[in-house]
C-alpha cells in the first residue's frame, strides 16, 4: 500500500518481516534504531547492526523529556541531517520516534517497524507524530509521513479475528485480520485510515 500525504509518500509493507528491514533503509545513511526495553530484549538479535536508543515502556514515557533524551543521544552518536531513524515498536514508540525525527535538525528521514495491530493501522499510518504535555494527550506534535511502515505479523501479540473500536477522536477500525504462524501474511477485509490533510491512499 502507498499513501501520498502532504509531506511525502509512505510505503506500507503488510506481511513484511523485521529480518528485511535493512532493505528499506538507504545503505549510505548513518542509521539509528529507537525502541523500548521489551522489544530490545526479545528482538535485538534480529536488528541490523545499528546503534540503539532505548526508551521506557508505557504512556508515561511519551513526553518531551523522552524526546530530549533522544535528541541528546543522537548528538552523542554524531548523527547529522543526513542520518536515518527507524522506530521499532507500537504506537508510543512510533509517535515518539516520528516526532523526534521530524524535529531533530529540522527534520531527518525515518521509517517504522510497527509491532502492534493498532499502531499498524493508526499511529504508524498517516503521519501523526507527537507526545503528551502533562495530562494533555498528543498536545505537542507534527504531521510528517514515515517513508515506510513494516507490518510484521509475527511480531503482533495476538491472532485470529479482531474487531477494534479505537475511540471517537481516532480512527475507527473494524477489520478482520488473519495472522498465520506458518507464513508472514495478513488478510485485511476492511480498513479505514485517517491520514493527514490532502492524503490519498493508492
Amino acid at each position: 500500500i502507498e499513501i501520498q500525504g502532504q509531506t511525502g509518500l509512505s510505503k506500507i509493507a503488510i506481511g513484511e518481516t523485521l529480518d528485511n528491514l535493512i532493505n528499506y533503509v538507504p545503505k549510505d545513511k548513518k542509521t539509528v534504531i529507537i525502541t523500548d526495553g521489551n522489544l530490545k530484549k526479545y528482538y535485538q538479535k534480529q536488528f541490523p547492526n545499528w546503534p540503539i536508543i532505548e526508551t521506557g515502556t508505557g504512556e508515561k514515557n511519551k513526553t518531551l523529556e523522552t524526546t530530549e533524551m533522544i535528541y541528546r543521544e543522537l548528538v552523542d552518536l554524531e548523527m547529522d541531517r543526513s542520518c536515518y531513524i527507524v522506530g521499532i515498536g507500537g504506537g508510543i514508540v512510533c509517535d515518539i520516534t516520528g516526532f523526534a525525527a521530524s524535529t531533530y535538525m529540522r527534520g531527518v528521514r525515518f521509517g517504522f517497524v510497527s509491532t502492534t495491530l493498532l499502531s499498524q493501522v493508526d499511529a504508524s499510518v498517516g503521519g501523526k507524530n507527537g507526545v503528551n504535555l502533562d495530562a494533555y494527550k498528543n498536545m505537542v506534535g507534527v504531521f510528517c509521513q514515515p517513508e515506510f511502515v513494516i507490518c510484521d505479523p509475527e511480531m503482533v501479540p495476538l491472532s485470529g479475528l479482531v474487531t477494534l473500536e479505537s475511540g471517537p477522536d481516532r480512527t475507527r477500525i473494524r477489520s478482520a485480520v488473519v495472522y498465520t504462524a506458518s507464513r508472514a501474511s495478513a488478510t485485511i477485509s476492511s480498513m479505514v485510515i485517517r491520514t493527514a490533510p490532502v492524503a490519498m491512499i493508492r
